[in-house]
C-alpha cells in the first residue's frame, strides 16, 4: 500500500494580500530610485552627446575638404548657442553645456562666432574647444597638422 500525501483541504493557494502589498511597495521603491538616478544622469549625457557630435562634424568637414579637395568651415556661435558645418542644418548645444573656445593665438574666447577651418590638405586652423556642466568638463582638441580629432 503506497502512501499517498494529499494537502488538507483548509490550506488556499495563491498570495495573501499582505505579501502583494510588501512586492508592490519594493517595486515602488526600485523604480523611485531608477527615476532619481536617471534624472542625475541626463545632464552627464547631454553633454558626453553634445562633444561626441561637435567632434563627429569638425570629423565630417575633415572627410568633406578631402573627397571634394576644397576647405571646409565649421562655425560655432557661442552666442545663440549653436555648430554647423557650413552648407547643413545647425545643431543646437544644450542650455546646460557651457562651452568656451581656447584659440592659440587669441586666447579664451567666450563670445561671437568661431570658425574652425579645414584644409583640402586635412589641417585645421582651430583651437581646443572646452565644454562642462556642472559635474563634468571636457575638451575636443584638434591637431593642426594631420587635423585628428581627440576628446579628453
Amino acid at each position: 500500500m503506497a502512501l499517498q500525501c494529499t494537502r488538507p483541504k483548509t490550506a488556499k493557494s495563491g498570495f495573501m494580500l499582505l505579501e502583494l502589498i510588501i512586492v508592490l511597495f519594493l517595486m515602488a521603491v526600485i523604480l523611485g530610485l531608477s527615476a532619481i538616478f536617471f534624472a542625475n544622469s541626463l545632464p552627464g549625457y547631454r553633454l558626453n552627446a553634445t562633444v561626441r557630435n561637435i567632434s563627429t562634424t569638425i570629423k565630417q568637414a575633415r572627410a568633406y575638404a578631402k573627397m571634394l579637395n576644397e576647405q571646409q568651415v565649421v562655425t560655432i556661435d557661442l552666442e545663440n548657442r549653436q555648430y554647423v558645418l557650413e552648407g547643413r542644418n545647425p545643431r543646437d548645444i544644450p542650455p546646460d553645456v557651457s562651452i568656451k573656445i581656447i584659440d592659440p593665438v587669441e586666447g579664451e574666447i567666450t563670445e561671437g562666432k568661431y570658425y574652425i577651418i579645414v584644409h583640402a590638405t586635412g589641417g585645421v586652423e582651430g583651437g581646443t574647444l572646452v565644454l562642462w556642466n556642472a559635474r563634468k568638463t571636457l575638451s575636443i582638441q584638434v591637431d593642426p597638422i594631420i587635423g585628428t580629432v581627440g576628446i579628453q
